[in-house]
This record gives structure tokens, sequence and C-alpha cells, in this order.
């Protein structure tokens, strides 16, 4: 008798435990897709200023054109120097644009850096877009070397349609560099030896 009472315990504690390991491996698994979901919806509606990528500009449409500016930072644990060759450019919107910054490693070792960027105004982040960018990778430097790395972006047509982005004549660029927590990595985009380095 006291063992067919046992049973349907044991079996009602067998389900609250499968209950609560699932809940828990659901949570856990939540919580390692978070960071890239969130990362897509950002990339997908611009929301924090976050540009999206692309894999072709559709063309220069119509006459309007925005400037867009370039701002960047480095973060104080980096010893490099970061800057734009241009501050500034103006682009037809759907016109493709190439342009380069420019990276010197002032340390005397090698170092991985990575950037993040973001584009103000918000409501013009959504449609700007990036082809070709190191940011997409991180940079490794070599001691006292110097790089110009590119950017090709275009700001999207379907900008003309939204209203929200009738009053955007400037856009702002920015990017921040930071040293990367892999250094052991060597990914880079086509980052060639800046002009005058003798590289």
């Amino acid at each position: 008798m006291s063992r067919s009472r046992a049973n349907p315990q044991k079996r009602r504690n067998a389900a609250v435990f499968a209950s609560c390991f699932a809940v828990v491996a659901v949570m856990v698994g939540m919580s390692y897709a978070a960071v890239p979901l969130y990362y897509m919806f950002c990339a997908a509606t611009g929301y924090g200023g976050t540009p999206s990528r692309a894999a072709a500009a559709p063309g220069a449409i119509g006459s309007r054109m925005v400037t867009v500016r370039f701002d960047t930072n480095v973060d104080p644990a980096l010893p490099w120097a970061f800057v734009p060759e241009q501050r500034a450019v103006k682009v037809h919107i759907g016109e493709d644009k190439l342009v380069f910054f420019r990276a010197e490693n002032r340390s005397d070792h090698a170092i991985v850096g990575h950037a993040s960027f973001n584009v103000q105004p918000e409501q013009a982040a959504r449609y700007f877009n990036k082809i070709q960018c190191f940011c997409f990778t991180e940079q490794r430097l070599e001691p006292g070397e110097t790089v110009d790395m590119p950017v090709s972006f275009f700001v999207s047509p379907a900008m003309l349609k939204d209203h929200a982005g009738d009053s955007v004549s400037e856009i702002t660029l920015s990017y921040t560099f930071y040293p990367a927590t892999n250094q052991k990595a060597v990914a880079k985009t086509a980052s060639v030896p800046a002009k005058g380095s003798g590289g």
C-alpha cells in the first residue's frame, strides 16, 4: 500500500523536476540568443543608431544629397590613433560612396582592436547601409603600423518615402575603437598601408 502511494509521488516529483529543468534550459538558451537577436533587431530597425548591411548600392536616385560626417574615438586602453581621411562627404541618395579611415598602432607590440559604431540622427540609421567596413571584423596592427581602412556605404532611397527623413540633411557616422578581448585574432578587412607610412 505504501509502495503504491510512493510511486505517484515519485512520478509527480519527476514531472516537477523535468518542468524546472526545461524552464532553466529555455532561460539559458534565451540569454545566449538575446544579444544576437538584439543586434538583428537593431540592424533591421535602425534602433539605437545601428546601420544596416547590404551587398550593393542601388545607384544614385534623383538629385537629393545629404552630408555624411565622420566622428572617431579611441578607448583610453587602446594606444592607437584613429581619424577619418575626410571629415565629411556629400552623397546622392542611393550612391555608393567609398571613404577611408586611418589607424596607427603607437605601441611597441601588436594589438587587436574592434570598432563599435552608430549613426545619428536615429531616424536616418535604418536607411544607412554599409557594404564594406573595417568594423565587420577585428583589426590587428603591428607595432608602429599605420593602415587606411575602407568603408563603403550608401543612404537607401527608401528614405525618400519616409516623411521622418524629409528633414535629414546631415548624417553622422561615429566609430569608437576598443582593444579586442581576444588578442590572438588575426582576421582583417582589406586595409592597406597608409600612404607615406613606408609600408
